[in-house]
């Protein structure tokens, strides 16, 4: 048995878990561990420009593939740099392993220089962590912390070791399995249940499936569309669960919840049967319960963490499980009973769900003065045929680029759904280029968030990730000047931007391309030679100038219901519920 130092069994920990990109950046504490990875060649590390952009791209690189992301930072600050990042992935259920250094264990709890407990800030916002004190329980560790990670609903494990734990000996031996006890993931989903689930779709007037980030997380997409076709009902999906769907397919009625379409909420607040996959019904999807379920429904409520099911609202059918192995017996039994919603109640919910499609909800209007961000992000979807990997980060930008560019397939659309963390963005383009090396990657963004981590740039250039950067320029952080108009007399309390640098030098600067785009008429110009053959290998930051007044709609103010949305300026006094005083529910289908 091979006889190894601490530092030298993180290495062949990683590699007997085919890791195949570490990102982070080095200090005191993990420098016994970077000679290690010096010394090996099995898996590349990637030297970020911060340690909260190492999290970010091994988040977006685990998002965009099947593996779990890894990150590598130091003690103290290093450690705490981190945690944004960490509790990005958790918000969202991300499968990451977080190494962080620690002072050596004699030096634990006397204020040594650069230490920070990093288990008990991590706490929160981790599935679980590790402090390892003994290099014997290493290797042990580590296989946990990658099962735990991936398992059940996944999120981020931080391993924190000590520095004379990267020094020490000891024999090394790989475990082939864990048992943790009390940690038993669910898989199968109860049969009993999922026979009732099919009963109460086969009696609904009003049918509708909602899909969440679980469904994609879960690698149940093909089970999502297959569901969908075979009842041939509405689906909506969240956020975080675009692309669960195909975005141009007929039955998608568009994403759902604050800045949802029109058709969408109101088919989630006017609904018999819902269908929930994957997701929360958080905040921000169904704003407030009580409106939610003013209009009596029945709730399927599909989640692999029993946790999350009935946490906000009252759920009929609950069934744990993992969503794709629970969909599958879903559509076996509809299948084997035959069990349809009836077609005359579809086709008039189908109907009435066509009516509330026509205004266009996200219809906006175009100038040939000013450059219209809907605009921007629509021509992007055309000229990347719908296929390119998109990040974002976060704000008004972040909202044009779910509502017009229509996502195909799971792990497409790649932002920070539940932290909402700005700086997002451009590691996550990064992750996501190195884990997709053919793909087209881009990065839509604002002159706010990319000034968060746009060291980056530096980074990019470094490893050759030929990302494009779309940065929605309007001078404000748009969102807030959004809200600041809305709901504070638009008094725009620091809000505006006076002292933006020139980004197109910034990016040359990294030695990237870079274009300023002012002219309506060169947003197209411009988007295909980013695109083109000859700028395939090079990042290129495209810096368009876009109307600052432009608003996200439709929006829901909280507090509000689905039925209660300010809707754009083509659709204002439209009615928006149409079935408050009628209770008898039945005569709209």
């Amino acid at each position: 048995m091979e006889h190894l130092s601490g530092a030298e069994i993180v290495t062949r920990c990683l590699q007997e878990e085919g890791v195949e990109f570490v990102f982070g950046y080095p200090g005191g504490a993990v420098l016994e561990i970077y000679d290690a990875i010096f010394r090996q060649e099995k898996f590349k590390h990637v030297l970020v420009r911060h340690e909260q952009a190492a999290v970010h791209a091994a988040d977006a690189y685990s998002r965009s593939s099947d593996q779990v992301g890894v990150a590598l930072v130091t003690s103290g600050p290093g450690a705490t740099n981190a945690l944004t990042g960490i509790a990005t992935a958790y918000m969202d259920s991300i499968p990451m392993v977080v190494i962080s250094g620690q002072v050596g264990t004699s030096a634990i709890g006397l204020d040594a220089f650069q230490e920070v407990d990093m288990v008990g800030c991590s706490r929160p916002i981790v599935k679980h962590n590790f402090l390892v004190k003994d290099v014997r329980d290493l290797a042990t560790a580590f296989k946990k912390a990658f099962y735990i990670a991936k398992t059940g609903r996944p999120g981020p494990v931080v391993i924190d070791i000590p520095k004379d734990v990267t020094i020490n000996k000891c024999a090394f031996e790989y475990p082939e399995s864990v048992s943790i006890r009390s940690y038993n993931p669910p898989s199968k989903g109860h049969p009993g249940q999922i026979k009732k689930a099919a009963q109460l779709l086969a009696e609904a007037k009003r049918p509708y499936i909602y899909v969440g980030g679980g469904a994609v997380q879960g690698g149940a997409g093909a089970q999502v569309t297959e569901l969908v076709r075979l009842l041939g009902v509405p689906c909506t999906n969240t956020l975080m669960g675009l692309g669960a769907l195909d975005g141009t397919d007929p039955n998608f009625v568009g994403m759902l919840g604050m800045h949802g379409t029109y058709e969408a909420n109101l088919a989630m607040q006017y609904c018999d049967v819902l269908i929930a996959i994957g997701a929360r019904f958080d905040d921000r999807v169904i704003s407030v319960p009580n409106q939610f379920l003013s209009n009596p429904k029945r709730i399927v409520h599909i989640d692999v963490d029993p946790s999350s099911i009935a946490k906000r609202v009252k759920v009929d059918v609950p069934i744990v499980g993992d969503v794709k192995h629970v969909l599958t017996d879903l559509i076996a039994v509809l299948k084997e009973g035959n069990q349809r919603p009836h077609p005359d109640a579809l086709a008039n919910w189908w109907k009435q769900i066509n009516e509330w499609r026509k205004p266009d909800c996200l219809l906006y209007t175009p100038s040939t003065e000013l450059i219209k961000p809907q605009a921007v992000v629509q021509k992007l979807w055309e000229i990347t045929n719908g296929e390119a990997i998109v990040t974002s980060d976060v704000g008004q930008h972040q909202m044009w680029a779910a509502q017009y560019y229509k996502f195909r397939r799971p792990k497409q659309w790649i932002n920070s759904g539940g932290l909402g963390t700005m700086g997002f963005g451009l590691p996550a383009a990064m992750g996501a280029q190195l884990a997709n090396p053919d793909a087209q990657v881009a990065c839509i963004t604002g002159e706010g968030s990319i000034q968060m981590n746009i060291q980056e740039l530096s980074t990019c250039k470094q490893y050759h990730t030929p990302v494009k950067v779309l940065s929605l320029n309007n001078r404000y952080l748009g969102m807030v000047r959004q809200w600041q108009e809305f709901f504070y007399g638009t008094r725009y309390s620091e809000s505006y931007m006076d002292a933006l640098p020139d980004f197109v030098k910034i990016a040359e600067a990294y030695g990237h391309v870079g274009f300023k785009i002012e002219n309506p008429a060169d947003v197209e110009p411009v988007l295909k030679e980013a695109f083109s053959p000859a700028l395939k290998e090079r990042l290129v930051f495209m810096d368009f100038r876009t109307d600052p007044s432009e608003n996200v709609f439709p929006m829901i103010q909280n507090g509000k219901g689905l039925n209660q949305m300010d809707l754009p300026p083509h659709m204002r006094g439209l009615q928006q519920v149409p079935f408050e005083n009628n209770r008898d529910y039945g005569n709209l289908c």
